[in-house]
């Protein structure tokens, strides 16, 4: 094993990276970074993974634990449950999960089926796929298993548009934007207490009446702990399924012969999701910080070091296959880094891919006569990846 040089002059290329001129393309500047420093150290406590292996191996290591996000409270940090380790990250997942198990999601289909019918069939011949599929189809979703009523969706949606935000580092969030994101977090708290202090008396059929009834050896969850995990299931299961709609959609129309074998084998529809995942995954980056004295491959990262995954860079790792930067609907990339790995694994990663593969099959009859007509609007996040816009036209 050998200690990585510090390297002050990396710290630029680094930027560069997430730079507004690699947002549409980011992946040629992620695979010429792989290439000339597979790891990298531009600051002291600052370790940088873009390898596949070697982003696998960290984030699957019990040494490397969730870095605290700087936007979020201390309060925040001590509940979240991507941010705790066992026993009480097993406890808080074990709870949550038996809402995101397979017969949960399918209980959720019908509503999912008819939801995408909805909005599809509400389409007009130019319309922007983005805030009339990806964006309303997972805030209904995740709406529904909250047990958010109707008419108070709107302002879920306009708060899971600002917290986005602070799953991004604090350095990059212009401080305009975090006046927004506080009070979005500040509403939603407010509005989730009310609404658990209701189910309490009233409980329905719904995750947030589960969470408040619930118990375990481990003893009730706190109203805390129930508030924060809510706010995580509507970040991620808003972001990252809007992402993946909308990345999956544009890759196809950026490669019809991608599209026509779709069109020919609708049973792809599943691959094509995990290819989408791989390809242009809605996650780009995540952040550990080593609990112990760990080592990655030859590399030793010291106990209080963080380590920063290049997710897109490692997906596009020929360790995954050959020809990762071409878009294959056929290939297995079961393997890919784009709902994280080990013990913090996306929980709700089954319900994301059901609505985005729900989404695809619905639009598939649409897609062969679609033509984008300005060029897609890039969200300006570097966690994660999606559309702000797509807007298509189509013959029919």
């Amino acid at each position: 094993m050998s200690e990585l040089a510090v390297r002050p002059e990396e710290r630029p290329a680094l930027a560069a990276l997430f730079s507004p001129d690699h947002i549409a393309d980011p992946y040629p500047a992620f695979a010429t970074w792989r290439a000339q420093r597979p790891v990298a150290r531009p600051r002291e406590n600052l370790f940088v993974f873009s390898r596949y292996q070697d982003c696998a191996a960290v984030l699957s290591d019990p040494a490397f634990s969730h870095v605290p996000n700087d936007v979020a409270t201390d309060q925040d940090n001590a509940s979240n449950m991507f941010r705790l380790e066992p026993p009480d990250h097993t406890r808080l997942r074990r709870l949550v999960s038996r809402a995101f198990t397979p017969a949960s999601v399918r209980a959720l289909m019908p509503r999912i089926e008819a939801t995408t019918s909805e909005l599809v069939g509400d389409l007009g011949p130019r319309f922007d796929v983005i805030d009339q599929l990806a964006r309303p189809l997972p805030v209904r979703v995740i709406s529904e298993l909250l047990g958010i009523p109707e008419a108070d969706r709107p302002k879920l949606a306009t708060w899971a548009e600002q917290l986005s935000r602070s799953t991004d580092f604090r350095h990059l969030i212009p401080s305009e934007v975090r006046p927004m994101m506080r009070a979005a977090r500040d509403g939603f708290h407010e509005y989730l207490l009310a609404l658990l202090h209701k189910r309490r008396h009233e409980p329905g059929d719904d995750l947030v009446s589960a969470l408040v009834h619930v118990h375990d050896e481990g003893g009730a969850l706190t109203e805390h702990e129930i508030i924060i995990t809510c706010r995580l299931l509507l970040i991620a299961g808003y972001e990252t399924t809007r992402g993946l709609i909308g990345g999956c959609v544009l890759a196809l129309l950026n490669h019809p012969a991608q599209l026509a074998a779709l069109r020919s084998a609708p049973d792809l529809v599943d691959k094509c999701i995990e290819e989408s995942l791989r390809y242009d995954p809605p996650v780009q980056l995540l952040a550990r910080v080593a609990l112990k004295d760990a080592t990655v491959g030859a590399t030793t990262v010291p106990a209080g070091a963080r380590a920063l995954i290049l997710v897109g860079a490692a997906n596009h790792d020929e360790a995954l296959g050959d020809d990762p930067e071409v878009f294959d609907i056929t290939r297995d990339t079961r393997r890919h880094l784009s709902f994280g790995h080990g013990i913090h694994f996306c929980l709700g990663a089954s319900l994301g891919r059901a609505e985005a593969a729900t989404a695809l099959r619905h639009l598939l009859p649409l897609l062969p006569e679609c033509r984008i007509t300005q060029p897609p609007d890039w969200k300006p996040h570097t966690a994660l990846r999606g559309l702000e816009h797509l807007w298509l036209t189509t013959s029919r």
